[in-house]
């Protein structure tokens, strides 16, 4: 299928944006650390997607949560972020933590998918099913909660001080309900943009594909928020 130029043209222009963003945000993180070190990913990783509505959203947000102002702010006997911020920022910043886990994985295993594609027949391609995507989404998932397990645990273990075992153990059922719902708001974005849209035609080698991604990247993000809000709430998420 040839996509029209006007797509390919947006597509690359969001990437490009979503690059300069993922950049700012290395060298703001470099010279203004997070106190919680796995943020220091967490903010560049979501960018990928957010481009410059994440980018805001760090700035706006992200910011106040660096060693140098939490320092600022216990010198001057002011509250913490987590205090004062409103629930839903709060939240935002969970789902984020979430999300870039999922971005990791789905980069990593899609390009995996499409190097190697015997790789498909390990999870149902052809034996099972006809349409790759299937086997695909099985891998990504996979691989989201392989290294969203792992988010969790460097976020999980130093705020609760836990054992490595147990640490791992609280990290995946704190993860799995967020991330399901993540991956889930992804697939249904991407099997709308594959099999209604472009007719399982894009492929992964493409720029549309990950404007595409971009855009499922941001419906498992609206997916995502409620479970993490519930997950919070309840407290069985800790607050970033």
């Amino acid at each position: 299928m040839i996509l029209p130029h006007w797509l390919e043209n947006i597509a690359w222009l969001s990437l490009l944006m979503a690059t300069v963003c993922a950049l700012i945000v290395i060298i703001d993180v470099a010279r203004r650390p997070q106190k919680m070190w796995i943020m220091n990913l967490v903010w560049p990783l979501t960018m990928l997607y957010g481009g410059v509505v994440g980018l805001w959203f760090y700035f706006a947000i992200g910011r106040q949560t660096s060693r140098r102002h939490m320092h600022h702010l216990h010198e001057t006997g002011q509250e913490m972020p987590g205090k004062t911020r409103p629930f839903w920022q709060t939240v935002a910043i969970g789902t984020t933590h979430c999300g870039s886990g999922c971005t990791v994985a789905d980069i990593l295993a899609e390009w995996a998918a499409f190097v190697f594609p015997p790789l498909l027949a390990w999870f149902g391609y052809r034996a099972l099913w006809r349409e790759r995507i299937f086997s695909v989404w099985i891998l990504d998932y996979l691989a989201a909660l392989l290294v969203g397990v792992a988010f969790q645990y460097f976020a999980i273990v130093p705020m609760r001080k836990l054992p490595p075992g147990k640490g791992m153990w609280v990290a995946f059922k704190v993860d799995v309900l967020s991330l399901t719902a993540w991956q889930a708001g992804m697939y249904g974005w991407m099997a709308i943009v594959q099999f209604v849209i472009f007719h399982n035609s894009l492929a992964t080698d493409t720029p549309a594909f990950w404007f595409m991604m971009q855009i499922g990247m941001l419906a498992g993000f609206v997916a995502s928020f409620p479970a993490n809000w519930c997950l919070i709430r309840s407290g069985i998420k800790e607050k970033m």
